[in-house]
């Protein structure tokens, strides 16, 4: 009778069985743990010493990189509805860390004040020091292959999310085009096009 054991370790080598596949089930747990580890070091500590919400410190951090937001923009970029917006923009307001301007029409520009702009400098500081300090554990070949997998995973949350403001509300946007293109932006990039070429129809292209 033929030896289905025999056959299965032949290629293997004498008794060296052929490893079973990870679970993605496991996969997604570690991300899954590793991703509220990482939100409370990002996060939770570095808004709470600034003394705002987290949708506050995305609102800082959004209007460093683009001053002038309308309040309804502004909202949209960190996941505010409108009402909840102009409260947010209130309450920052009232601490000093923004302004209200007058923009074109009825329109009403926000700003960050000059303690506004420190604070949003300090919460990017925040962000990235115990992120650095995470990733120190790691060689630069393993975190080259870690920028390529998260790359990779950002590219495909761009796909639920649809924004990259939102999606990168709380990035340090310079840190990540060094020398590098931002997977998110790209996404957004690729996404454009092909809603242009699809818009165009096969005349238009």
């Amino acid at each position: 009778m033929h030896d289905e054991t025999e056959e299965a370790t032949a290629g293997n080598g004498a008794g060296t069985r052929a490893p079973s596949p990870r679970p993605a089930g496991r996969t997604a747990n570690l991300l899954g743990a590793t991703a509220l580890a990482v939100t409370d070091l990002a996060l939770t500590d570095a808004s709470r010493a600034a003394g705002v919400s987290a949708s506050g410190a995305a609102a800082l951090v959004a209007l460093s990189a683009a001053p002038g937001l309308s309040v309804t923009e502004l909202g949209r970029r960190v996941g505010l509805s409108q009402s909840a917006a102009a409260r947010m923009v209130d309450s920052l307001e009232a601490g000093g860390l923004l302004e209200r301007r007058p923009g074109p029409g009825r329109w009403v520009a926000v700003h960050l004040t000059a303690t506004g702009t420190r604070t949003a400098e300090g919460l990017l500081a925040a962000r990235s020091a115990p992120l650095t300090e995470l990733v120190a554990v790691l060689d630069e070949k393993e975190r080259e292959e870690l920028d390529g997998l998260l790359a990779k995973l950002l590219t495909r949350l761009y796909a639920d999310v649809g924004s990259a403001d939102l999606l990168c509300r709380l990035c340090d946007r310079k840190a990540c085009v060094r020398g590098a293109v931002c997977p998110v932006g790209e996404a957004e990039r690729c996404a454009g096009r092909a809603e242009r070429d699809e818009s165009e129809g096969p005349e238009g292209r």
